[in-house]
């Protein structure tokens, strides 16, 4: 049973009709539903364009309630339970009292439900999405091309395009995307935050982007942008020459005849400089390390006016291209690939300038396969990082559909980087098996 979203009265019309299915349910099995259907965990039909739906769940949190509702491709916000002929909501983002304070543990199995769902289509009246994706993160994020000059800089590739292939190919979704390649990661404000509306470059950008609350502000910490949840899980690690394996086992082994490439303002740089000893955890240099820059040598005096973050550095600190530490048991920092890409820092390293690049894991272990035995990957970060994409702090509601229509081809995150590494038609096969309210 289920009821479409209309104009005017038509989802407080379907509410009430529900509402009552609701009762009947809860009286009839005692206040549990049957799940049809086994093994789901929200079970029933769900509304082909979004509106309303009497479901059965297996039990669990509210939070837990909405995300299996969007693994299904519902894009849920909101849901309703009976307690004693009454009905209480729960809302993501809301501080949800009264059904917290019935079920704090959660609702029991068999609980029957009325889950919303918002509109199927994330964007209507043949609206195309603009999208810039960052040119030089293999195999994430590529372009066909690497010269900006070219057409073929314009072609995605990779992990995070043929996510975008598979919502553009999800029936009712209403996805169109206009790709442009990114060729600077982090310009005077940072790739991420070419979505905000101030900058109105594009509606969407993406590349390998770590979420961090931290890049969603601009200069004057206003929010301007935010996250799709994590749709690829990466964590930091060390790629160095196939020799050195052994003796750079970890950040800790680095020392002052070490130099370490990194991009500037990734979070492969920050991690960089707080696991070697560089930085505190809130990304203030070391007292008396120096940083050459475009326009000369600053040396930091440990005070969090020297600060270099995944979002941001210090403005003494823009430009900067190489940190010489103050002691020898610290390693130096060799800045590149601000304007060919990451593809320098590999070079580098084959060459010798550099004796390791800093960077993610999934990035690191494809230029180890790709290099025939030549480069290895170390000193594996424990920290766990997400990426996403980025929007406009104001485009909720696009955002919104686009996180549930990734929570469907990610299978809930249960599918990722591994699995299309291994079969990269994976989510394309989910977009093409995609049915709007399955």
């Amino acid at each position: 049973m289920n009821a479409r979203r209309g104009p005017g009265g038509g989802v407080a019309a379907g509410l009430g009709l529900l509402a009552a299915a609701l009762l009947l349910a809860a009286a009839a099995g005692g206040g549990r539903a049957s799940a049809h259907g086994g093994e789901e965990a929200l079970a029933g039909p769900l509304p082909p364009d979004g509106g309303l739906a009497l479901l059965a769940w297996r039990g669990g949190t509210g939070g837990e309630l909405l995300a299996a509702a969007r693994a299904r491709g519902c894009d849920a916000d909101r849901f309703w339970a009976t307690d004693a002929g009454r009905l209480l909501g729960w809302a993501g983002g809301a501080d949800n009292a009264a059904f917290l304070a019935r079920w704090p543990d959660g609702l029991p199995p068999g609980t029957p439900v009325l889950v919303q769902c918002r509109a199927t289509a994330c964007a209507t009246g043949g609206r195309v999405l603009s999208v810039g994706f960052y040119a030089y993160f293999r195999p994430l994020s590529y372009s066909a091309d690497g010269d900006a000059a070219s057409p073929g800089f314009d072609e995605h590739r990779g992990y995070e395009a043929d996510l975008l292939l598979a919502l553009e190919a999800m029936d009712g979704a209403g996805l169109s995307f206009a790709r442009r390649g990114i060729a600077d990661w982090a310009d005077e404000r940072g790739i991420w935050l070419r979505s905000a509306d101030e900058y109105d470059d594009y509606d969407l950008v993406g590349g390998g982007i770590t979420i961090l609350e931290s890049r969603t502000r601009d200069g004057t910490g206003a929010e301007v942008v935010a996250f799709t949840s994590g749709h690829v899980a990466f964590r930091q690690s060390l790629l160095v020459r196939a020799e050195d394996a052994a003796r750079l086992h970890g950040h800790d082994a680095l020392t002052g005849t070490d130099r370490v490439g990194a991009l500037a303002g990734t979070t492969g740089e920050a991690r960089l400089l707080q696991l070697a000893g560089l930085a505190d955890a809130d990304g203030v240099l070391v007292a008396g390390a120096r940083v050459e820059t475009a326009a000369g040598e600053a040396t930091a005096d440990g005070s969090a006016d020297w600060y270099v973050t995944a979002a941001g550095a210090s403005p003494a600190l823009e430009g900067r291209h190489r940190l010489i530490p103050p002691s020898d048991d610290l390693p130096q920092v060799i800045y590149l690939g601000g304007a060919g890409g990451e593809d320098e820092l590999l070079a580098a390293l084959a060459s010798g300038e550099i004796d390791a690049v800093a960077r993610g894991e999934i990035g690191n272990r494809d230029a180890a396969r790709a290099s025939g035995g030549a480069f290895a990957v170390t000193a594996l970060d424990p920290h766990a990082e997400w990426g996403g994409f980025t929007l406009a702090a104001g485009d909720a509601d696009l955002r919104a559909c686009i996180d549930a229509k990734l929570g469907y081809l990610t299978d809930g995150r249960r599918l990722g980087y591994a699995e299309w590494s291994e079969d990269p038609a994976v989510f394309f096969r989910r977009a093409v098996a995609w049915r709007p309210g399955r």
